[in-house]
């Protein structure tokens, strides 16, 4: 096994191990929504682990909203049960740490959709923010900057359009987090990122003029590269 491998297991048992504990403890000290939980520094001594270590496990908990964590009061139970609670945490410890394959095809299923549903709902708003978000990410590319953020907010912005809450609010979960992993392996270099501007325009001329089979179409042609990069990610982390 290799070392980065070997960290990245140890690492991963350590935030499985924080998590753990602090579900053991809010079962032990009867805890309510609402309830406060210790603060970093205690919990840290509790598990004898670094404040880090605690940071990172309250930040996984807080993205899958079991926990709510307010700038200078502390971090508070979520409004959810118990029995509820308990099973969400053992489903998050028995995800990987980076599932990214799972969260690849959950946004290629969410967006083949979402733009289907966005070519046949969009309203002139909707319009004017993609066409603004479409504009910030050309402009980005071609002055040589990183566009990450903008295809992330074209992409929003699609969702958007669907005129479905729900699956605007997955994307908002789902996308971002692929997102950072590009931005750590530098996905794109500067030859992929112009074409992507010719991709975004199609996607936008479809949507605008209500052509759902192009849109679906031109959506599954923007993601070949997503895909591609996503089954060399998989080989990588087996290593």
């Amino acid at each position: 096994m290799k070392l980065d491998s070997f960290v990245k297991n140890e690492n991963r048992e350590v935030l499985n191990r924080i998590i753990s504990n602090i579900r053991d403890l809010v079962n032990y000290k009867n805890l309510e929504p609402g309830d406060k939980l210790p603060s970093e520094r205690v919990l840290a001594e509790k598990f004898d682990v670094s404040r880090r270590n605690i940071r990172e496990a309250i930040e996984t908990l807080e993205f899958y909203e079991l926990v709510k964590s307010i700038p200078q009061s502390g971090t508070f139970v979520a409004n959810i049960g118990q029995v509820a609670l308990n099973g969400m945490i053992n489903d998050i410890l028995r995800l990987r740490e980076h599932d990214f394959k799972s969260l690849v095809e959950t946004r290629l299923l969410l967006e083949s959709r979402a733009v289907e549903l966005a070519a046949e709902r969009r309203t002139e708003e909707d319009l004017e923010l993609l066409e603004v978000a479409l504009n910030s990410y050309r402009a980005k590319v071609l002055n040589s900057e990183d566009a990450l953020q903008e295809d992330l907010l074209f992409h929003l912005a699609i969702a958007r359009a669907s005129g479905n809450s729900t699956m605007n609010a997955l994307m908002l979960q789902i996308a971002p987090k692929i997102i950072y992993v590009f931005e750590k392996n530098r996905v794109y270099d500067d030859e992929e990122a112009i074409l992507g501007i010719g991709k975004h325009e199609v996607i936008f001329e479809a949507i605008k003029n209500q052509d759902v089979e192009k849109a679906v179409e031109s959506m599954e042609s923007h993601f070949e590269k997503l895909i591609e990069f996503c089954e060399n990610f998989e080989k990588k982390e087996r290593g």
